[in-house]
């Protein structure tokens, strides 16, 4: 199969490998430095399991467009940040209006599939994420990840609405276990993005917030805490936006992130190297889910808010 993976950094260039490695075409879509490297010097993917260095097919948008029909795809894999989500599928719309090819969401955040859904419908959204994964680009074209790198998918909104995307779903599922990617695929994809959205919100601000690592957050008893009220408040906001989480799918989020690999999240790396933040991707959903219910995410709302401010005295930086 032909791929593309829009927005390749270190968990988006893990998968790629994998699929690489497996006999598949994997187009990378990629800027700046490691963009230029990635055409330069090849990629070079660190990881317990997959171990990769070779020449790969690199580009920007631009090129992507320039090089590539959208037609000449079987699925376009989205890896890049929630917040670049809307401007990209901008920059490509006519592109994308010229086929019928599928979208695969693998970011954080429960408002992907939404904004993928809008501009192509639902005939050609998936829904997913990347799950018991970490990665991130140590210099340009060189990526160290760790973790299982699964890929939880299935049809948006669900596989009753979109039996087509679901049916392809079956395929893909075979095509990525070939491949080396762990996957499960869902029936109702809400669930497991609400899920991870439980993870994300209660450790990733809170590590860019004190620039420690998930075991630090973890095992100090009141950051652990706090981690836990967080996780809360996401399943709360979760049933108020329709989508039913359990105390015990809260206890299993809790008790994974606390046993898991100790690392820097996404956010934490992006705080340290001045990037823009994905905090109202991560954070926004529960604060306005849970207020719609009247039952606002303290929490929540006190880590974002000081989360924008130890961005916004720095604004040269972001």
């Amino acid at each position: 199969m032909k791929f593309a993976m829009l927005g390749a950094g270190g968990i988006g260039c893990l998968y790629a490998a994998r699929l690489i490695q497996a006999g598949h075409q994997c187009v990378l879509v990629a800027r700046g430095e490691h963009l230029q490297a990635l055409q330069q010097n090849g990629l070079l993917v660190d990881h317990p399991d997959t171990q990769f260095h070779g020449s790969v097919d690199a580009t920007d948008v631009a090129g992507l467009m320039k090089q590539h029909s959208c037609s000449s795809f079987d699925l376009l894999i989205l890896g890049a940040k929630g917040g670049a989500t809307q401007a990209m599928l901008a920059e490509m719309k006519t592109w994308l209006q010229g086929a019928t090819t599928p979208i695969l969401s693998i970011q954080n955040g429960v408002t992907n599939e939404a904004l993928i859904e809008q501009q192509l419908g639902v005939e050609r959204t998936i829904g997913g994420l990347g799950i018991y994964v970490s990665g991130h680009i140590v210099s340009p074209g060189h990526i160290s990840a760790q973790g299982a790198g699964q890929i939880d998918f299935g049809a948006w909104p669900t596989a009753q609405d979109n039996p087509q995307m679901a049916t392809l779903c079956q395929t893909l599922a075979e095509v990525f276990s070939d491949a080396g990617i762990p996957n499960r695929l869902y029936t109702d994809v809400r669930y497991a993005l609400w899920r991870k959205l439980v993870i994300n919100n209660g450790v990733n601000p809170l590590t860019a917030l004190t620039d420690l690592k998930t075991g630090a957050i973890t095992t100090d008893p009141i950051l652990r805490r706090t981690v836990h009220t967080m996780m809360e408040e996401t399943a709360r906001a979760a049933n108020a936006a329709g989508v039913s989480l359990t105390k015990e799918d809260v206890e299993e989020m809790f008790d994974l992130i606390c046993n898991f690999h100790d690392i820097k999240t996404s956010m934490q790396v992006d705080m340290e190297r001045g990037r823009t933040l994905e905090v109202n991707e991560i954070c926004g959903p529960v604060i306005e889910n849970c207020r719609k219910i009247n039952q606002p995410a303290e929490t929540t709302e006190l880590i974002y808010k000081l989360l924008v401010n130890a961005t916004q005295a720095h604004p040269a930086e972001i």
